[in-house]
């Protein structure tokens, strides 16, 4: 068995791959007493684990630790390259690209191996354009929904709201309504960008994935929904790919 993490950090999603069974996949809080209990009566089979990681490096002594705590196999962090598949890298130094940017687009690009358009709506927005030979048009990184959140209530003080996940664009009528139409005005002009990106650059496939995707779609991003796209991309990488 093939554990597979894709860590930030505050939260593990991982997969364990299993020969010819069906992938035991969940989401776990590093901080958690028991981060990963569901894994329980697995890891005396687990033979090896590959982790794509974004965390910082304290949250990294806590993963590496917690891992150590479990199993005896080996860990592998695998970071961004400069091509795998026929998917290539833009960056000129790709250890400085995130590499759960790197692995979503490697899960897009088996997918469906033309032009596409990831987008990650995650504790950032991460976008990213690869174009129909593989090769990686460029990207974006925007902050995220609960980072924006945060940033209002921490560096301005004054602005008091309770959040509400709500889509409405129209003007508010009140502090709250201020800011979480603001914030899906945000959103909604993401969304007219990236469909005048894909226009323009002739992108025929988009992927969705990260826990605010929902956002993106309501508000009128016709794209594929994968839960566990960098899962898949790492899956590839490491030869335990699922036929999609």
């Amino acid at each position: 068995m093939i554990l597979l993490i894709d860590a930030g950090n505050t939260r593990l999603k991982w997969r364990l791959a299993m020969s010819g069974a069906a992938a035991v996949e969940g989401v776990s809080v590093i901080g958690a007493p028991e981060p990963l209990k569901e894994l329980e009566g697995y890891w005396a089979h687990v033979s090896g684990v590959f982790v794509s990681s974004v965390a910082s490096r304290s949250a990294k002594e806590r993963l590496d630790a917690l891992l150590g705590s479990h199993t005896v196999a080996p860990v592998q962090y695998c970071w961004s390259e400069s091509a795998r598949m026929g998917l290539v890298n833009s960056y000129k130094d790709v250890s400085l690209m995130g590499a759960d940017r790197w692995h979503a687009m490697l899960g897009g690009w088996v997918r469906c191996g033309a032009a596409f358009a990831v987008i990650d709506a995650g504790s950032a927005v991460t976008v990213d354009y690869v174009g129909p030979d593989g090769g990686h048009i460029g990207g974006y990184i925007l902050p995220g929904l609960q980072m924006m959140r945060r940033s209002l209530k921490v560096d301005a003080a004054r602005i008091g709201f309770e959040h509400h996940d709500v889509l409405s664009t129209t003007p508010g009528q009140s502090t709250g309504e201020c800011v979480n139409n603001g914030l899906s005005w945000l959103s909604e002009a993401i969304v007219h960008h990236l469909l005048r990106d894909l226009s323009a650059y002739n992108l025929g496939s988009v992927f969705l994935t990260g826990g605010d995707a929902w956002r993106f779609q309501g508000l009128g991003l016709q794209s594929v929904f994968v839960e566990g796209l960098v899962l898949d991309g790492l899956g590839q990488r490491v030869g335990v790919g699922q036929d999609k």
